[in-house]
């Protein structure tokens, strides 16, 4: 059978988790991604243990049936292959710091201009608007300011971290689901658009009846 995204091209710019795991979600569902690594280095995860025959477990989990190309975005050459693969794509995905592909001259309004219809989304701490933007942010900290740390763990003892990455993976669900729904919205509207999803938005989503019992009886939630 067929894969839903079977003739989806996306082209990751990501690194580490939040987005490599969105990217990798969607090559699950039949997507072809296409994975641009910096010259030399490639993606930080290729640096993080475990290893085996030196390559590191933790990258291969995470890019699984991905396509891979290295491209110095700081070059001419390197910005103008990668618009060529932005003519090809439908779908763009990065989670630098808000303002890094601008600086590029790789933000949405330029991505846009040579496909409208690509979707591009983005995946950071805090989101491209508000006060915080600009602020680097980690897992430990989306889930200290989002509020699951509070309640997590056992009375009397300090917030405790949940012991699997869910900031960055909470993320990276949230990111894929709004790429499909863009993607199905395409159908009708014949444009893209740009996804901006923060890991600290995400996590406040996830707290269901914590919130509520905030609401309704005005004291915050315990372990």
């Amino acid at each position: 059978m067929t894969k839903p995204l079977a003739n989806i091209k996306v082209l990751d710019l990501t690194r580490v988790l939040a987005g490599p795991f969105c990217t990798m979600t969607l090559s699950d569902l039949g997507a072809e991604v296409i994975k641009v690594e910096i010259p030399g280095t490639g993606d930080d995860a290729r640096a993080f243990g475990p290893f085996i025959n030196h390559r590191s477990l933790y990258f291969l989990s995470i890019n699984r049936g991905k396509k891979s190309v290295s491209l110095n975005l700081k070059t001419p050459q390197g910005k103008q292959i990668l618009l060529e693969l932005v003519k090809r794509c439908d779908v763009i995905v990065e989670n630098y710091r808000p303002g890094t592909m601008e600086k590029l001259g790789l933000g949405y309004d330029t991505i846009k201009e040579v496909n409208p219809r690509i979707i591009y989304a983005a995946s950071t701490g805090y989101g491209h608007s508000g006060p915080d933007t600009l602020k680097p942010a980690y897992d430990i900290l989306a889930q200290a300011r989002g509020g699951i740390m509070s309640i997590t763990g056992y009375p009397d003892a300090a917030p405790t971290r949940v012991g699997m990455s869910l900031g960055d993976i909470t993320a990276s669900l949230f990111t894929a689901i709004g790429i499909n729904a863009a993607l199905y919205q395409r159908e009708t509207t014949g444009l893209g658009q740009k996804i901006d999803v923060a890991m600290l938005d995400s996590q406040v989503a996830i707290l269901e009846n914590a919130l509520v019992r905030y609401q309704a009886e005005g004291h915050s939630p315990e372990p």
